[in-house]
């Protein structure tokens, strides 16, 4: 009675040892796949974010805005940016009566999420020599130069709480309503004098018209 009782005692600790072995190797070996699994994906996600796209970017430059910027998508860029060559600040909001004088970047190959900038101008306009559309810098506490530069251009640069008064020049009394359509001709204070809070008034001229 007692021997039976011993052995069946021993057999289910035996039997008891064993599963808990098995249960740690199983447990064991799942870890380690999760690990190997985890490390896979973290490589994986790494390369794809260190992928980018690339693609040719064409020469734009003489073609109608519309187009190049139609050409532009067809070749996978879609950051499309535009702005008046000449300064004036003027907005393309027909862009077929625009036309291409140069684009930033070059063409060539470009990552894809690259902005494509085209420097413009109206169907009828020459390209300047230069690009005249930079921003014109904020005029701080000393007045800039305006001459020459289109009226909206001059607003922009000043400060917002600045008192402006636009006349214009030509003695026709006309009113100033399309300021990128108007160049400045004089301007008081004169450039480099001190802002202080003082008022500024432009005396302007369309362009084509002579000051």
């Amino acid at each position: 009675m007692h021997t039976r009782t011993a052995a069946a005692a021993v057999a289910i600790a035996a039997l008891l040892t064993l599963t808990a072995c098995e249960g740690a190797d199983t447990s064991s070996g799942s870890s380690k796949g999760r690990s190997s699994q985890d490390a896979n994906d973290k490589a994986s996600t790494g390369n794809d974010a260190a992928k980018t796209d690339t693609a040719k970017l064409p020469d734009m430059t003489g073609k109608g805005l519309q187009s190049a910027q139609d050409e532009a998508q067809e070749a996978g860029f879609y950051s499309l940016t535009s702005h008046d060559a000449l300064g004036r600040d003027r907005m393309q909001a027909f862009d077929r009566n625009w036309q291409v004088c140069s684009q930033t970047p070059t063409a060539g190959q470009h990552p894809t999420d690259t902005r494509v900038d085209f420097a413009t101008v109206k169907l009828e306009e020459d390209c300047p020599a230069k690009d005249e559309g930079t921003a014109q810098e904020a005029a701080g506490s000393t007045m800039p130069d305006f001459k020459g530069k289109a009226v909206k251009v001059a607003r922009r640069a000043l400060d917002s709480s600045t008192s402006i008064t636009v006349r214009d020049s030509s003695g026709q009394d006309r009113m100033v309503l399309l300021e990128s359509n108007w160049q400045v001709c004089s301007q008081e204070p004169p450039a480099g004098a001190k802002l202080d809070g003082r008022p500024v008034t432009l005396a302007a001229v369309k362009f084509g018209e002579s000051c």
